[in-house]
């Protein structure tokens, strides 16, 4: 005889204390293997895959995409030891079953590491692509959670496509990326009723911003033919919200930390970066991976570090301590689709420019596809802001609590500039330091920032300390 297991949302790690389901990755009456990924969702630090301990078929999921649930709360169940047609699972040697002995594997023993299920080792991922709910007047499903039961139940309606032809009203809808998902969600557009421009009709970013852009237009044009409205409605001008949650969440909360508990101060300072530029010229012309600006500001940060210790800590409030760390973990702003993140080097200080360069990249990259843990996005000691790439000179960035300092990097750019006793145009740059005062004072911050400035000047003052 089945038992019906539930599967509560995991804690996640990290303070985690909600997550929001993006994406089911299993339908009620699928059968499930151990350890399979049932469900991804967004925390306040990434999107990660939910693997379920349990083996065994579906029975009811909790919650419709878009939902967010707080850790503990349902999230399906699960009959081990039954298959849909009600089967033992394990005849025929289907999915969920123990190959070499047709028996349902055991609950116990699972592989992926699950707080609160004692699990271990991580299997291969599985992704399978699954429909969006229905919107409904241009809005997703309800975002309380839904107890959903087998798909025959939901009904669903057949609409048109951009093009006129039927979209079929069964099946998946052929998207891969949860982002474009998401883009569809947050507008309130239904995918169903787009025609992917990818290969065997896959829906691409592209697709989604093209049907936004012609329904904006629309809009415009609606709005031009409407009768003007009374004086009496001005005052009901509709508005527009957006929830504070996930990722925006977190860096609305962590900022204002920020603000509230740190007495930060800033300094700058413009520093003459053409040397940089040329050494790292050279360097690149010498063959081998290419190094990029951003680690060579990097490997400046973690050798002023070593020099200005005070400034890779933490201050722990309740002991009135300050703590110093020995090691650099360089954290480094990074600005994708979802919002801020700041991915860690961990080690920094171990690194050599190639190494920091390969880091940036992978780290980068991971944040672009939501595939950074809460491991990486976390344990920070130090931070650098490039904010140069934003096409501007100067800022005064909010530490990233509980850090105690951050360095900005405005644009480096040609400009007038006394070299050698002579005016000349120069590469620029302006350097900025944001610093928590209790853990240090001008003096201190303004020799950091003065040594990052020198060894941006003259790259041969960094040789001659190392």
């Amino acid at each position: 005889m089945a038992q019906v297991l539930e599967f509560k949302l995991p804690d996640l790690g990290e303070g985690l204390t909600e997550a929001e389901i993006v994406r089911w990755l299993v339908e009620v009456g699928d059968v499930v293997a151990v350890d399979q990924p049932v469900v991804e969702v967004e925390t306040a630090k990434a999107m990660v895959e939910v693997p379920c301990p349990y083996g065994g078929v579906v029975t009811a999921r909790f919650g419709a995409e878009g939902t967010e649930l707080p850790v503990g709360a349902p999230l399906l169940t699960v009959a081990v030891g039954e298959t849909a047609d009600g089967r033992p699972a394990g005849d025929g040697g289907g999915a969920g079953t123990d190959g070499a002995s047709g028996r349902e594997p055991a609950a116990e023993g699972s592989g992926n590491v699950l707080v609160g299920y004692g699990t271990s080792e991580a299997p291969a991922r599985r992704r399978r692509v699954r429909p969006t709910p229905p919107v409904v007047n241009g809005r997703s499903r309800a975002p309380e959670p839904v107890r959903e039961t087998r798909p025959a139940d939901v009904p669903q309606a057949v609409p048109s496509t951009p093009t006129g032809r039927s979209a079929p009203a069964e099946g998946p809808v052929p998207v891969i990326s949860p982002l474009v998902r998401r883009l569809a969600r947050q507008n309130g557009l239904d995918l169903r009723k787009l025609t992917g421009s990818g290969p065997d009709g896959l829906i691409l970013r592209a697709d989604v911003e093209h049907a936004l852009r012609a329904v904006g237009t629309q809009d415009r044009q609606d709005t031009t033919k409407a009768p003007a409205a009374p004086a009496a409605a001005a005052g009901t001008a509709s508005v527009t919200r957006v929830p504070l949650k996930g990722i925006r969440g977190a860096v609305a909360d962590k900022l204002s930390r920020s603000r509230t508990e740190i007495p930060d101060a800033t300094c700058w300072v413009d520093a003459d970066a053409t040397e940089l530029m040329r050494t790292r010229a050279a360097m690149n012309a010498a063959g081998g991976p290419k190094i990029s600006v951003l680690a060579l500001l990097a490997r400046i940060c973690t050798a002023a570090l070593v020099r200005f210790p005070e400034l890779n800590s933490s201050v722990d409030t309740e002991a009135r301590e300050i703590v110093r760390y020995a090691d650099v973990h360089l954290g480094f702003a990074a600005q994708i689709e979802r919002g801020l993140v700041v991915p860690v080097v961990r080690d920094a200080h171990t690194r050599d420019a190639e190494s920091l360069t390969a880091e940036f990249a992978r780290l980068t990259e991971a944040a672009r596809e939501g595939t950074l843990t809460p491991a990486q996005l976390t344990g920070g000691t130090f931070t650098l802001n490039n904010y140069g790439v934003f096409g501007v000179d100067g800022s005064t960035p909010i530490i990233n609590h509980p850090e105690a300092a951050m360095l900005g990097v405005g644009r480096i750019i040609p400009k007038p500039w006394v070299h050698e006793g002579e005016l000349a145009v120069r590469q620029v740059v302006q350097l900025s330091l944001t610093f928590d005062h209790r853990v240090c004072d001008g003096g201190t911050a303004g020799g950091f920032l003065r040594y990052v400035a020198d060894c941006v000047e003259q790259p041969a003052v960094l040789l001659r300390t190392l």
